[in-house]
């Protein structure tokens, strides 16, 4: 069943603080985070995924003549980049995926701010600003947010959900995440999503409520 806790004030607001409040929503592997970003689209939000923004990044000149420079040619053949060969190269090398990071999260940062930016104009104004984040702690990025959103479940439930699911280095990149705990130590929120999708969405509603101090 999906539960929803507060690792903060359990009548956590943004007080006087006027505007569209700025979430960071992350979770573990398989917890269902997609799931509850469209949960919350439904429920009056505006809702941005960085791995989106990445993966437009990856389309983009000025991210992939970076990436040429640095690893060369094959990792971009015929201008397009190849996601697996910079897997690759970033999880067989710490040097070499830090560069990327510093590469990388500036411009996501950059697509982030422009696009809260027009959040923020728009009448009626939404219920918040949600940005999924797989790494959102990892990254700091949760320091420019106003509350965070934690979605976990079950280890036993993940490769229910994925099934076989398999990407290039899967292993490296659940190490490179913080633990379900700590994601959960850190999180203002934390809902366990181990139920179906309807108590998802009732323990969703219950945070954005809490965010407006209902």
């Amino acid at each position: 069943m999906a539960a929803a806790t507060s690792t903060a004030d359990s009548s956590f607001s943004r007080g006087a603080e006027p505007g569209v409040p700025l979430i960071g929503l992350t979770g573990t592997m398989g917890a269902g985070k997609s799931t509850a970003l469209e949960i919350l689209a439904q429920l009056g939000a505006k809702t941005l995924c960085t791995d989106r923004v990445v993966h437009e990044l990856y389309n983009c000149d000025r991210l992939r003549d970076l990436l040429v420079e640095r690893w060369g040619e094959e990792v971009a053949p015929g201008g397009v980049v190849n996601r697996d060969a910079v897997a690759a190269r970033i999880f067989s090398d710490p040097a070499e995926r830090s560069w990327l990071e510093s590469t990388i999260w500036p411009l996501v940062g950059e697509r982030i701010a422009v696009w809260y930016a027009l959040v923020r104009e728009q009448e009626p104004p939404p219920v918040a600003a949600i940005v999924e984040t797989p790494l959102l702690f990892e990254s700091g990025m949760d320091k420019a947010c106003d509350a965070t959103i934690a979605i976990l479940t079950q280890p036993e439930l993940v490769a229910e959900r994925t099934g076989d699911r398999k990407h290039v280095a899967r292993s490296k990149r659940e190490e490179r995440q913080l633990s379900a705990e700590e994601k959960a130590r850190q999180a203002t929120f934390v809902v366990h999503n181990d139920g179906s999708v309807a108590e998802l969405r009732a323990e969703l509603a219950q945070v954005l409520a809490r965010l407006h101090g209902e």
